[in-house]
């Protein structure tokens, strides 16, 4: 039903391969999925489409028929052709329904729900909503259910309708979105958005709403994306955060402008005037609603429409344009009767009273004003009954007319005033407002009972003090949802840079999936680091492993914005200096990439530059987010013509990944340094936000697990693994611990295994991708069998795990790995169908401290590559194996880790260190020598 961006650019970049006929189910399915993102280029493709038709069997060609006719009248109903979409909506819904299309006959029910919405039909549009997710549920299309039924409730919850029981504003919640798609989790947000929007609890709508903004405009539904964005600026001003509240009204209003729909822009017009209103900027907001209602004038039937006039009534109220309010709150009366919207029909003719009791009708102004209280009497709503007994008090004030019969109190104002005070006693949780206070005591005083209008005046003004200290209070409120979001938009505005770095990458190399699947695997790793010495040693490690990099460099932009700063080099396995070099450097090819924006490829002949190695071939590619620059990157090789279009490919994606990586991790800085400061006017929110945190925490919780296996996951392993570090450390720091290990005791450390499923991906080539999550799923029991309750087990990503052992023997880890590697090579998988599996595992391995008599001298990052590095020649050489990387005595420390990682061999020749081993020979390299060390366990 919808497709993420990134889904969307894979569809699109397969396009231009295709013939007839896949080329026509593939046309139209960009159509539909770009009707709303590109209005233009869906009709441009639907005419392709139609031209492609002829070819097609009859029921084929009826159903692609049938789907571009939703198309187009998705365009129709967007720009406010209501009869026209509905029409097309119907032809569609019957040609499905003939030929027994279940998803068809949804999706066109779906669009002709929300024509009947706009058109003021709303029940013939909810009904329609509940047949469609009954059919979507049947026809076993779980998405399309998930989203039609969080539709229907949402549309409930802003419903008076009493005609649908169990879906109303108290009705269960239709699914979980922490485990949804991501178009159903985005409704399901906004359902829980809404509801707490309709309980007046702004500060959790504010959160939810967010996410379904986002979820919608990455799904394409731009419609749905504008809405969300004024009812998040409304909440933001009932929050009286009104700056927030306009950020997002304008945001939405630069959403819609573009596309022309009347109504999203009439809705998008209307809500800005009245946050406009709130700022005092009364000749703006009249300005931007006379616009709706003239955008809306043909969409009368639609909810926007009403809010509008009575909005625009208001206004004139309180301008003294009293015909002009009449009319409004007339035309108002009509809309709610039509809409059945008890709140819109209340309100006109409260209205309605008001403006004729200013033109000096008051027999007319009195019957609306007891009309609009019967009504709210009616329905049992105390709110409206307090503005109808307010409305017909100031009309008894101002004119002599027949006083009510029976009447309590020495006048009919009094009368009014006191009952409307007796209706708020009965209203939990309501507050008295001060202007109704201040009405009561001007008619005790105007009576002679100044004793009892003294008593309401210091109400009055304890009531209006109270006002001031809860709009003081929602500000703060406002503030501290605002930073909470920005943080979580800050990490989804993460996630999804990743993603479209992901599509740009499969675009421009989908001839190669072998690379591209390798890429993808390399960018998931480095863009998990939140920490840019991580992305940076990771950038290191995958240029040098794919390509000839005799000299690498990283040069970023500095602060100023003047100069560009080395900040990480290796050449010829040497760290470079930190230099500095001015961005209008001629002579620099690494400025002028920055200046330039482009990559630059030079070879032979080009000058050398003092103190670096002579290269023959130099690479150089901006690291851009967006049109913004950050730095440059720099791979050299002596060998000549060292770098053809794969190894340009190569580098430029790993430029891409680690421009996104870098940015991000100074993004986390400074959020982290935003919510320091914030922590520091925190105090007083402590007991109101208690609630609040448990359900973080309790999300947090959820946030930290691998949904597939139950298994920890990366994000979690980051947030723990520096306690246990420091634990590991202090160990060390005690001297009667030191002691023991300067006597040669074991000692009790770190330890980390990486472990690998061996030819994983043939399981989902050959069984399919679920056959691959069962064997994920039993190769997690395999690890809770070998390690300890007390150790970490991680899905690291993919078929590849991280256990953290606490508190182990370095020289029991074999063992540790033996028992593990037996564990899944000993005893098959079993798939869902009964196929059995035979698998075999390779683990590699690594302690910290890595040098005991220099615990701090490698990072736990460190040592956790060292593992990898050890993995990586069990691979090699054969799998179904185990290594480890041990440091001597002879361990030198000076650029220890870049030889251990670059010059393994070198340092196990040496003697600096050690690799055990299961496998009898290891592919280490030329002249290398091995030890292997198999125990019986």
């Amino acid at each position: 039903m919808f497709v993420s961006d990134a889904e969307l650019a894979l569809l699109e970049a397969k396009l231009p391969a295709l013939d007839d006929p896949a080329r026509l189910h593939h046309v139209v399915k960009l159509a539909w999925h770009l009707r709303q993102r590109d209005a233009m280029l869906a009709r441009s493709l639907a005419r392709e489409a139609t031209d492609l038709l002829s070819a097609c069997p009859d029921a084929e060609r009826g159903l692609a028929e049938a789907r571009l006719m939703l198309v187009e009248g998705e365009q129709r109903w967007l720009m406010g052709e209501l009869d026209e979409a509905r029409g097309l909506a119907e032809q569609a819904l019957m040609e499905c329904e003939q030929q027994g299309d279940a998803i068809g006959s949804a999706d066109a029910r779906w669009l002709r729900a929300w024509i009947d919405v706009d058109r003021g039909d709303a029940i013939e549009g909810a009904a329609d909503l509940a047949i469609a997710a009954a059919a979507a549920g049947d026809a076993g299309d779980a998405v399309r259910a998930g989203v039609l039924q969080a539709a229907a409730a949402l549309f409930a919850v802003f419903s008076d309708d009493q005609a649908h029981p169990g879906q109303g504003r108290g009705a269960a919640a239709v699914g979980d979105s922490a485990t949804a798609p991501l178009a159903v989790a985005g409704w399901l947000h906004d359902l829980e958005g809404s509801r707490a929007f309709q309980a007046c609890d702004f500060e959790h709508a504010i959160g939810p709403m967010m996410q379904a903004f986002d979820a919608a405009r990455i799904t394409g539904q731009m419609r749905r994306a504008i809405n969300l964005a004024t009812n998040i600026g409304i909440a933001y001003g009932s929050l009286h955060a009104h700056d927030s509240a306009l950020e997002w009204m304008q945001r939405g209003l630069v959403l819609a402008r573009p596309t022309g729909w009347p109504m999203s822009v009439g809705q998008c017009l209307m809500q800005t005037a009245q946050v406009l209103l709130q700022l005092g900027r009364r000749n703006e907001a009249l300005s931007m609603l006379d616009e709706a209602l003239a955008t809306l004038a043909h969409l009368q039937g639609a909810r926007a429409y009403a809010v509008a006039l009575e909005c625009r009534g208001d206004l004139a109220l309180d301008g003294g344009d009293y015909t002009r309010a009449l009319d409004c709150f007339i035309r108002l009366e009509e809309r709610g009767e039509q809409l059945r919207q008890f709140d819109f029909h209340s309100g006109a003719l409260r209205g309605q009273a008001h403006a004729l009791s200013s033109l000096d009708r008051p027999q007319e102004a009195q019957a609306r004003a007891q009309s609009a209280l019967a009504l709210a009497r009616e329905r049992g709503d105390g709110y409206n009954q307090i503005a109808a007994l307010t409305v017909l008090a100031l009309i008894h004030t101002r004119h002599a007319v027949p006083d009510p019969v029976p009447m309590f109190g020495p006048n009919a104002a009094l009368h009014f005033l006191r009952q409307a005070m007796t209706v708020a006693a009965t209203i939990e949780g309501y507050t008295v407002p001060a202007d109704l206070l201040d009405a009561v005591a001007s008619e005790y005083a105007s009576v002679g009972e100044h004793a009892r209008a003294y008593e309401v005046a210091l109400r009055a003004g304890a009531a209006r003090d109270a006002a001031h200290a809860q709009e003081a209070e929602r500000r703060d409120a406002a503030m501290q949802v605002k930073y909470r979001a920005d943080a979580a938009r800050t990490e989804a505005s993460y996630q999804r840079r990743i993603a479209a770095a992901e599509a740009m990458r499969a675009a421009v190399i989908k001839q190669s999936s072998a690379t591209l699947e390798h890429l993808v695997a390399i960018g998931q790793e480095i863009t998990t680091h939140l920490e840019a010495p991580a992305v940076l040693r990771a950038l290191d490690r995958h240029v040098h492993g794919l390509l000839d990099a005799t000299l690498f460099a990283i040069y970023l932009i500095d602060a100023d914005g003047n100069g560009l700063s080395c900040a990480f080099g290796t050449d010829a396995g040497r760290s470079m200096d930190a230099v500095r070099l001015s961005l209008t450097d001629q002579d620099s090819d690494s400025a002028r990439c920055v200046r330039e924006r482009r990559e630059i490829m030079t070879g032979p002949g080009m000058p050398e530059v003092s103190g670096q190695s002579a290269t023959s071939s130099r690479l150089f590619v901006p690291l851009l987010i967006g049109e913004r620059v950050i730095g440059a990157m720099t791979v050299q090789s002596l060998a000549a013509d060292a770098y053809g279009e794969r190894e340009r490919l190569i580098f430029r994606s790993l430029c891409a990944y680690g421009a996104i990586a870098l940015d991000n991790a100074a993004a986390y800085r400074q959020v982290a340094a935003t919510l320091a400061k914030l922590g520091s006017t925190q105090a007083q929110l402590v007991e109101k936000n208690a609630e609040l945190e448990r359900a973080y925490a309790a999300l947090e919780d959820v946030s930290m697990t691998d949904q597939l296996t139950g298994l920890r996951n990366r994000r979690f392993f980051l947030q723990n693994v520096d306690s246990e570090v420091g634990m590991s450390l202090r160990r060390y720091d005690d001297p009667l611990r030191s002691m023991e290990h300067e006597l040669g005791g074991p000692g009790k450390d770190l330890v980390f295994f990486m472990v690998d499923i061996d030819h994983f991906k043939e399981v989902n080539d050959r069984y399919g991708h679920a056959a691959g999550d069962a064997v994920l799923v039993q190769m997690q029991e395999r690890l809770r069998e070998v390690f300890r309750e007390t150790d970490y087990l991680i899905r690291w990503g993919g078929e590849e795990f991280l256990v953290l052992a606490r508190a182990t023997h370095r020289d029991d880890a074999k063992l540790v790995a033996e028992r593990m590697r037996k564990a899944v090579a000993q005893r098959g998988f079993m798939l869902a169908d009964g196929t059995y599996l035979q698998k075999t595992c390779s683990i590699g391995f690594a302690c910290f401290p890595f040098v005991p008599n220099e615990p701090r001298l490698l990072s736990w990052s460190e040592v956790v590559e060292l593992a990898d590095q050890a993995l990586y020649l069990v691979k090699r050489s054969g799998r179904n194996g185990w290594a480890a990387i041990y440091s001597t005595p002879d361990t030198q420390y000076e650029e220890l880790f870049p030889r251990m990682l670059h010059q393994l061999e070198q340092a196990v020749a040496d003697g600096e260190a050690t690799l055990v081993t299961s496998i009898d020979d290891v592919q280490l390299g030329a002249g290398a020598k091995t030890r292997r060390l198999m125990n019986a366990a």
